[in-house]
């Protein structure tokens, strides 16, 4: 199999973006590092990054609220080295538009899909740390963050599953006949057992990753995940064709059920991932805060792996705030690790002292007062 082509971003510029009137960083470096107090402005330079991909970005915030305050727009551009050679990528938002615009090289794009041909951009942030202990919605999201990043696809047929839905939802308060309503449930139906392929397929591959993992000796316990729910009970013994005519039939004998719920009980929106600590035998969500750390790490490490594997193409890592909470030992395996996958990767910290075992070749910005100094 061809090695994954290496993707790099080799300048980010902002106008207007969150804390930043005017910025232009140039990169020459994968390993690269935000040092600056709270609030100085680092984690919102990895969000810009992540508005590079497709989605809503790592904070998933309203577009108005990513505009500089006082001004009604905002502008990220970047220069990328990928498997296209170089390009520039920008994307940003007016108000009055609506929604925000994506060019590639002064082309408009139709979406920010488009973005996926030239740049995969991967996360981990402290908001993550309760991703076991959480709500399932918090790991469906996550999971399908993962699966968007090797299956471009996914986005929007999620987002068509979540519409098909809501409308079979409505139908069925207003009271459809059957015939709307056998409509709806075919679509549902279709688009749902999709969803749920792309999500298993996924977490298969994603397991086996994992499983490689565990022989590297990292410093970071072995995870092992699934996908779980009644609904996925049902996908495990059927062809996808049978699953489709299968839910079909259980939305339509649901139906008074659900109207009186107000929502769709059954489907692949109720599914979760699920992650086992496996030298201990325990779901994730039992173990200790800082294994929980360690579990997301490994699971966050293996998936970029999958994903330079699957797309061709090496991700761009966003590390926000990860040397604070490793000893040592861990952040030196981390940077090891992270330096031998060949991605590029950007983190935030509060201590330059836990940059210290970067390669040599690494960046570290300080950022102060929205602007880089030194």
């Amino acid at each position: 199999m061809a090695e994954p082509t290496p993707v790099a971003l080799r300048r980010l510029s902002l106008t207007h973006f969150r804390n930043y009137d005017g910025l232009t960083l140039d990169f020459a470096a994968r390993m690269i590092a935000f040092v600056g107090e709270n609030g100085a402005g680092k984690t919102n330079l990895l969000e810009a990054i992540s508005l590079l991909s497709a989605g809503r970005g790592l904070r998933r915030a309203p577009l108005p609220e990513l505009c500089q305050r006082g001004c009604e727009d905002f502008a990220i551009s970047a220069i990328v080295d990928g498997p296209f050679g170089e390009t520039r990528l920008g994307t940003g938002f007016a108000t009055g538009d609506g929604s925000r615009k994506v060019r590639i090289d002064g082309e408009e794009a139709r979406s920010s899909e488009a973005l996926l041909d030239y740049l995969r951009v991967l996360w981990l942030l402290p908001a993550m740390d309760g991703l076991f202990t959480g709500p399932a919605g918090d790991r469906r999201r996550f999971l399908d963050r993962l699966v968007l990043a090797v299956d471009p696809g996914h986005g929007r047929r999620v987002a068509d599953f979540e519409k098909a839905l809501r409308s079979r939802n409505r139908l069925l308060e207003e009271g459809a006949s059957a015939a709307y309503l056998d409509a709806i449930e075919a679509q549902v139906a279709m688009i749902g057992v999709a969803v749920s392929l792309a999500r298993r397929e996924t977490v298969d591959l994603l397991a086996r990753r994992l499983a490689e993992q565990a022989a590297l000796d990292l410093p970071f316990p072995q995870a092992e995940v699934t996908l779980e729910g009644p609904f996925e009970e049902t996908a495990a013994s059927l062809a996808a064709s049978d699953l489709e005519d299968r839910y079909r039939l259980m939305l339509g004998q649901a139906r008074y059920r659900d109207r009186a719920a107000g929502r769709t009980l059954d489907g692949p929106h109720r599914s979760d991932l699920a992650v086992l600590h496996v030298a201990k035998a325990m779901p994730a969500g039992m173990a200790s805060t800082g294994e929980q750390k360690a579990l997301l790490i490994g699971l966050v490490l293996a998936h970029a792996e999958l994903t330079a594997s699957v797309s061709g193409m090496t991700p761009v890592l966003l590390l926000d705030e990860i040397a604070a909470h490793l000893d040592p030992n861990r952040r030196k395996a981390l940077f090891e690790r992270l330096e031998r996958l060949g991605l590029q990767v950007f983190m935030t910290g509060t201590d330059p002292l836990l940059f210290d075992h970067l390669p040599d070749a690494s960046q570290v910005f300080t950022v102060a007062e929205s602007r880089i100094v030194g």
